[in-house]
């Protein structure tokens, strides 16, 4: 055994098993079972072209030494980024702990209790901290969020509003360049008018249903947003406000002022700049919008005993239900920052959190203080931590960038400083020394912090916040982590068992991919900071974007989109602009066929689209008749078609490249779904099949952790003609020379996450890639053997074989009464996450192992599999108290002296051998879901406070 070889530590099954497993399949080789799964026309010809693979000591050395060509200057740049201290117990306790972020999104509430605390822990700071009644378990970073604001509110217009069309929406001038350039880029698609102007000057006409300001704004002044508030709504104008989260321990909630939605960013919360990201973003509004607010909301409910129990509540809201009459499509959560954000909250307090606030606020006042008396002039009347000062930029810049320090420099006669949770006061006095050397005078030396209020007295805070239990009693490390474990405990997550989500591609987060991470001059680099700053960074960043745009066949990447869905949304707004550089402005025809992820049309949708559907044959397969028929009908507005492949069916479709050119013969793109590409890479590409466009999921295919629902990377890969319109940013010089406006906040959006994918090929290379790929197809098809006989899957190829991936019909069990959640649950007792339930079709189970999982957990899976079939099979339509009905079974449930079931307490608990040697106890029974949704709760109020009467 080569102990060097990182692909012998990523794929599951040795040689051994895998020719046992081929064995079974009744193929001779792994390459016979390739022949007969991808269709032939569709092949690469020759291997990828990329570095020779790395071992774990050599990748780790070479990241480290890419890390010294950052330079980790003291930055006070702002605009968003500060500066953090993570506590180090959290540090260790969940963004180094893959019981933590190997964790999936919580749609198995039941063995997900404990990141769905941590997660109402968030709420309920966001809700207390803004004054808002209900707020999301977040969003992706806070420019995404104000986009959503933005399209919250134009939704909820009234019905005056809607019928005289009403559109234009107010933004502050005083608004980040970021949060501007991504406000651009969502209004246009869906017909909103933006107007960009001073607070001070606006007229409040009723020409306008909305209006966003930012809470400080940019140059760091405190506006009078209670007088613009109540203004606005004397003129049916609804406002959004963007906040600095650390500034509202200090001013004002914006809820107490009438804000009908409060955006932001939870960064500050001992989260690492990071070059950008990922970071949570939150978004609070009333609860009126409740079916309106994008994202996720945890909520509280019941279990079947009417314990208190918690889900992620109105899940009928989210795109893969709705399609394209979803709420949101950029609604993928920043899970793991929100629950060390909330952690954060939790370790220090509201008292910590004034402590840090009063520091931050009163150094910034010391130093304006200082800078006063030598001469500068600070413009800034109400602030919290950014001052103002007027002086020639250039001049200070200079001598700052020699003593490496980083302010920001919006024109040539201005600089902004904004100060943070790190600064100390020998870090002032280094400040103090910057501009007394470009004013020619003798330094001030600052002993002490003298306590300011620079704050209006009309906006400082005076309602409580964070007065909950769970605020002020972990304040120890020992409690802190005992708190953290106690919530680990009741969450199943792949460092315990094969979690085989259809389309989500849970495999292995290697411990060597994940470190660096944690490293100083990775964390440590503000997203706007000098090139010459990050050549760490970009050195890594441009080497990922040519690998992923030679694993896809395609001409160039951008990194920006920091999700999925956004990846779906970047692809479809470039071939938008694509069209419209070539005065197709009429293109605007999305042809979907019906068996597509659910976010494609919802995507379509916001990218200002309509979705026409295409039909599937009894296969599963794309209906090429009807596509055609309808490609030509629209051929003279056809702008692309959406795809994935292979099939969300988990089928490779022999007539792609039919299908790709009947759109290109129409005058269309195609835009790919690459959520599958865990079945390309290696033996097939985007490029190759014939599509223009594809985003990748960098937490799928690209080993990047879920981390619970989030962080996730969704980067475009596109062909020649596309790759000018690439997105930009507008404070840094990046996309193509044609750039749309931004997607994310930051220019390469969570480029902290994208070391994870970059270490992911450079330890794996090109063969061990495409190994990783084969070992997906044969997992899948193994375990499709092995449940042969015992379920029946819904599709297969042209030969009988799986892609990576299957789906097994639960239908027939309505006989006996059984549906396929009972299956669901009943998983839970075997010590198993549930496969992807009812998607893409009701009543199935969609399954997919990845090649990370080794042969024995396969077994373990399959022969769980195969006794839940028995178990099937004993029951009966009119028996309602049997084994499955009553999954999960809890701890208590086992230990009560009590026992009113049929079966025996061995059989519920420990239904085959190899539960005994590694039991999951699911902390609560089956949740009711109705109820939560009835008698919705989003904080960490008591349900008993809530009872029904």
């Amino acid at each position: 055994m080569n102990t060097n070889a990182f692909a012998l530590r990523h794929i599951g099954p040795n040689e051994n098993d895998q020719n046992s497993m081929l064995e079974t399949i009744g193929v001779d080789s792994l390459d016979q079972l390739i022949y007969e799964t991808i269709p032939d026309d569709i092949r690469l010809q020759k291997g990828l072209d990329l570095d020779k693979p790395m071992t774990e000591h050599e990748y780790l050395l070479h990241i480290h030494d890419l890390s010294k060509k950052n330079k980790a200057y003291t930055t006070y740049i702002g605009l968003g980024y500060h500066p953090t201290i993570m506590p180090a117990v959290i540090q260790r306790n969940i963004l180094e702990n893959p019981g933590w972020y190997t964790a999936y999104t919580p749609y198995q509430a039941e063995i997900a209790q404990g990141r769905l605390e941590a997660l109402l822990n968030f709420q309920t700071m966001i809700t207390d901290l803004t004054g808002m009644e209900i707020a999301n378990a977040s969003l992706l970073d806070e420019s995404t969020a104000a986009a959503e604001a933005m399209s919250l509110l134009f939704a909820v217009r009234d019905r005056a509003q809607k019928k005289a069309g009403i559109s234009k929406f107010f933004v502050s001038e005083n608004i980040l360049p970021q949060t501007l350039s991504l406000l651009q880029t969502r209004a246009n698609p869906i017909g909103i008018e933006l107007v960009i102007g001073k607070e001070d000057t606006f007229n409040f006409s009723s020409d306008f249903f909305g209006a966003i300001l930012q809470y400080p704004g940019k140059d760091g002044q405190v506006t009078d947003i209670k007088s613009f508030i109540e203004n606005a709504k004397e003129a049916n104008i609804k406002v959004a406000v963007a906040a600095d989260i650390l500034s509202l321990v200090k001013l004002e909630a914006p809820g107490k002022f009438g804000a009908d939605v409060v955006v932001g960013t939870t960064q500050r919360f001992g989260i690492p700049m990071g070059y950008g990201g990922p970071h949570a973003a939150y978004f609070a509004t009333k609860e009126a919008y409740k079916r309106d607010l994008p994202g996720r909301i945890i909520g509280v409910t019941k279990d079947t005993n009417g314990n208190r129990a918690l889900r992620m509540a109105l899940q009928t809201r989210e795109q893969h239900i709705k399609r394209d009459r979803a709420t949101s499509n950029i609604c993928t959560a920043q899970v793991l920052l929100a629950v060390m954000a909330g952690m954060y909250a939790v370790y220090h307090g509201p008292k910590g959190l004034k402590f840090i606030a009063n520091k931050v606020h009163n150094k910034t006042a010391t130093l304006a203080k200082a800078l006063k008396e030598l001469g500068y002039e600070q413009t800034n009347t109400s602030y919290f931590d950014t001052l103002q000062i007027k002086t020639k930029a250039k001049k200070i810049k200079a001598i700052a960038i020699d003593k490496k320090v980083n302010l920001y420099y919006p024109d040539k006669n201005t600089v902004t400083i904004s100060i943070n949770e790190t600064t100390a006061i020998r870090d002032i006095n280094y400040l103090i020394s910057v501009f007394a050397e470009a004013a020619g005078k003798e330094t001030i030396e600052v002993s002490t912090v003298l306590k300011f209020n620079n704050i209006d007295e009309s906006l400082q805070r005076t309602s409580n916040f964070l007065t909950l239990d769970v605020f002020n009693k972990h304040h120890s490390e020992t409690q802190l982590m005992r708190y953290i474990k106690s919530l680990e405990r009741k969450d199943l997550s792949l460092n315990h068992s094969m979690i085989s989500l259809g389309s989500c591609t849970m495999k292995l987060n290697a411990a060597s991919e994940m470190l660096p991470l944690s490293w100083f001059k990775w964390g440590n680099i503000h997203p706007f900071a000098p090139k010459n700053q990050a050549k760490g960074y970009l050195t890594v960043l441009k080497k990922l974007e040519d690998q992923l745009t030679e694993i896809t066949g395609f001409a160039a990447t951008s990194l920006q989109p920091n999700s999925g869905a956004q990846g779906e949304f970047a692809g479809l707004m470039v071939i938008k602009a694509y069209h419209e550089s070539r005065n197709d402005h009429h293109r605007n025809i999305c042809l979907i066929p019906s068996s597509a992820h659910g976010t494609n049309p919802a995507s379509a949708v916001m990218a200002g689209m309509k979705v026409i559907v295409t039909k599937s044959t009894e296969e599963g397969n794309i209906d090429v008749e009807d596509l055609r028929e309808k490609a030509i009908l629209h051929k003279d507005n056809l702008s692309c078609l959406m795809v994935t492949y292979p099939s969300t069916h988990g089928v490779y479709e022999s007539a792609i490249k039919e299908i790709t050119q009947i759109i290109h013969d129409n005058g269309g793109q195609v835009y790919m779904d690459g959520a599958n590409m865990n079945a390309q890479v290696g033996l097939t590409n985007p490029g190759n099949i014939g599509a223009d466009v594809c985003h990748l999921n960098l937490h799928k295919t690209f080993a990047i952790p879920h981390g619970g629902g989030g962080p996730g990377v969704g980067p475009i890969c596109v062909a020649k003609q596309l790759e000018p319109f690439l997105p930009g940013s507008p404070l840094f010089k990046t996309g193509g020379d044609k750039a749309i406006t931004a997607i994310s906040a930051a220019p390469f959006g969570s480029a902290l996450a994208c070391l994870i994918s970059y270490g992911y090929i450079k330890m794996l290379g090109a063969e061990g890639l495409t190994q990783s790929t084969k070992t997906a197809i044969l997992n899948a098809n193994y375990i499709k053997q092995r449940l042969e006989g015992h379920f029946d899957t819904l599709y297969s190829g042209e030969r009988g074989r799986a892609a990576h991936e299957m789906i097994v019909d639960c239908r027939p069990f309505k006989a006996n009464g059984i549906e396929v959640t009972d299956i669901a649950k009943r998983l839970m007792d075997y010590g198993f996450h549930a496969p992807t339930v009812s998607f893409p079709v009701a009543g199935t189970l969609m399954i997919e192992p990845t090649e990370s999982e080794s042969k024995d957990e396969i077994d373990r899976f399959c022969d769980a599999m195969i006794s839940i079939k028995k178990e099937i099979d004993s029951v009966s339509k009119e028996d309602k108290n049997n084994v499955l009905k009553n999954a999960p079974h809890t701890l208590s449930m086992l230990t009560n002296d009590e026992w009113l079931f049929p079966y025996s307490r061995e059989t519920a608990a420990y239904p085959l051998d190899f539960v005994k040697d590694n039991k999951f106890w699911p902390s609560v029974r089956r949740v009711d879901d109705a109820y939560g949704d009835r008698n919705l709760i989003c904080t960490c109020t008591p349900i008993e406070a809530y009872a029904e009467a």
